[in-house]
C-alpha cells in the first residue's frame, strides 16, 4: 500500500466545512448552488466555494464539488459554463454522474479533475475502466458491491484509477442513490438534488376492497417507515477496505449538523490514523460515532448481498447532546459560547475538539450583560463561562447520555 488513504467529509454549509477541516478530514465534499444532488443543503456560491478552496489549500486539504445531477438539454450551456468557472477556481475535482457532464468537462475545463458519483452505480471493473477511459480519475462505488466484489473490481482496473466507498452514513432505499419515489410522490426530482426523503415517511397498507382502512404493519410504538433504511457504519473495517483496494473513505452527510461532521470525522480520523501505524482499532471508538444522531447501524452490503439489517427502523439514537458551540476563547480561560440545548450549572459536561473529550463542570455562567445564570434554556443563547486550558473557537460543549445498554454500538472486527 503506498498510497496514503483519504478521510472524505461531507459539507452542507461553511460551519460544516470548518468542522471538517478541524477535526481531520484530508478532503470535504460540497455543493455550488448548481448541479447538486443537495438542493436543500447551505451550499456554496461561486465566491463562497473560493473561500472553501482558499481555506483547505492553505491545509493542504482537498474540495470536491458535486455536479451530479442529471441534465436535460436545457442545462447544457449552463453546466459547461459552471464546470469552467471550477476549473477556474482551482476545484480539486468535480463529482460527476452524467455522461453529458463528463464530455462537457473534457471540453470546458480540460484541467479538472474528474470523480464518478454514485449515481453512476459502477459494478464492475469493466465499467470502471470504460469510465478511467472517458477521463475519471476516481470511481465513487455503488454501494451495492460486497467486500469480495471491491476487490474483484480492484483486480480488474488500471492502477490509475482511484476507487472512493461510503463508509458512513444514511442509506437511501434506491439503486445507487437513483430513486424515484420522491418524484412521484412529489414531483421534486432527488435526481436532480431536491429530494422530499419521502423514504423516511410513515407508511401503512390498504386493502383494495377496504378503501379507508389503513393497516399499520408494527415494528415499533411509533409506527413502520418500511422504506428507511438503517445507517452504514464501517468504522471498524476500514483496514479490510485498504487492503481491498479503497483509497478514500467517504462519510454521508451533507443535510447534517456541524456537530455531526464532527463527531463522526474525528472518530474515523482516529481508526484511519491506527490503521496508518498499524495499530489495533481503538474500541472506544464504537461509542464516539454513537454521540451524533443516528438510525440503527449495519454494514450494509459489504458482508452480504442480504444485509442482516434491513430497512424498516425508524428510530434515531444520540449517546450525546450537542449543547453549545464555542464562538470565542478570551485570555481569563473564559468562553463565550452559543447554545443549541438546555445545560445548567452545575452540570458535568464535556468539551469535544479535535483533542478529544475533556470533561469539566459548567460553573459560573453569565450572560452577554454579565448577569448570573443558573441555566441555558434559550436556542442559540449567547453566554460565557470557563472551560477547560484546551478549549478553541469552534469546539462544542456536550453531554454524554447515560448508556443505553441495548444499543447496539457497531460491529468490532
Amino acid at each position: 500500500m503506498d498510497r496514503r488513504p483519504e478521510l472524505l467529509a461531507p459539507a452542507g454549509g461553511e460551519s460544516q466545512l470548518r468542522a471538517a477541516l478541524r477535526f481531520g478530514a484530508d478532503a470535504v465534499y460540497l455543493g455550488g448552488r448548481q448541479f447538486g444532488l443537495r438542493a436543500f443543503a447551505g451550499n456554496f456560491d461561486l465566491p463562497a466555494l473560493e473561500r472553501a478552496l482558499q481555506a483547505a489549500h492553505k491545509r493542504n486539504k482537498r474540495i470536491y464539488v458535486t455536479v451530479n445531477a442529471f441534465l436535460y438539454d436545457r442545462d447544457l450551456q449552463e453546466a459547461a459554463a459552471y464546470l469552467h468557472q471550477l476549473q477556474e477556481i482551482g476545484a480539486d475535482a468535480a463529482i460527476v454522474s452524467d455522461p453529458a457532464t463528463v464530455l462537457l468537462a473534457r471540453e470546458h475545463a480540460p484541467k479538472l479533475p474528474l470523480h464518478l458519483s454514485t449515481q453512476a452505480n459502477t459494478l464492475n471493473a469493466l465499467a470502471a475502466s470504460f469510465w478511467h477511459a472517458q477521463g475519471v480519475e476516481r470511481v465513487i462505488l455503488a454501494r451495492e458491491l460486497t467486500m469480495d466484489d471491491v476487490r474483484q473490481l480492484r483486480a480488474g482496473t488500471p492502477e490509475t484509477l482511484e476507487l472512493e466507498a461510503f463508509v458512513h452514513g444514511a442509506v437511501c432505499a434506491s439503486y445507487s442513490g437513483r430513486c424515484v419515489l420522491s418524484n412521484y410522490l412529489t414531483g421534486r426530482d432527488a435526481n436532480q438534488g431536491a429530494c422530499a426523503q419521502a423514504c423516511r415517511w410513515k407508511y401503512a397498507l390498504m386493502e383494495e376492497k377496504r378503501p379507508g382502512e389503513y393497516l399499520p404493519v408494527f415494528e415499533d410504538g411509533r409506527g413502520t417507515y418500511i422504506y428507511s433504511a438503517n445507517d452504514l457504519n464501517m468504522i471498524a473495517h476500514l483496514q479490510e477496505l485498504w487492503e481491498a483496494g479503497v483509497s478514500s473513505f467517504k462519510i454521508e452527510g451533507r443535510m447534517k449538523t456541524d456537530y455531526y461532521v464532527a463527531t463522526v470525522t474525528a472518530a474515523y480520523r482516529q481508526a484511519l490514523d491506527a490503521v496508518l501505524e498499524g495499530k489495533p482499532f481503538p474500541q472506544e471508538l464504537l461509542k464516539q460515532v454513537n454521540y451524533a444522531s443516528h438510525r440503527p447501524y449495519g454494514t450494509g452490503f459489504y458482508y452480504s448481498r442480504s444485509p442482516k439489517s434491513p430497512p424498516g427502523q425508524v428510530d434515531h439514537r444520540q449517546g450525546a447532546d450537542y449543547l453549545a458551540r464555542v464562538l470565542e476563547v478570551y485570555g481569563d480561560s473564559r468562553c463565550l459560547v452559543e447554545q443549541r440545548n438546555k445545560f445548567s450549572d452545575g452540570e458535568e459536561l464535556r468539551l469535544f475538539g479535535p483533542g478529544g473529550y475533556t470533561p469539566f463542570t459548567a460553573r459560573e455562567m453569565l450572560s452577554e450583560d454579565g448577569e448570573r445564570l443558573l441555566s441555558a434554556p434559550h436556542p442559540k443563547q449567547r453566554l460565557t463561562l470557563p472551560l477547560p486550558k484546551e478549549a478553541q473557537r469552534g469546539d462544542f460543549l456536550v453531554r454524554i447520555r447515560p448508556e443505553d445498554p441495548d444499543a447496539p454500538d457497531g460491529e468490532a472486527p
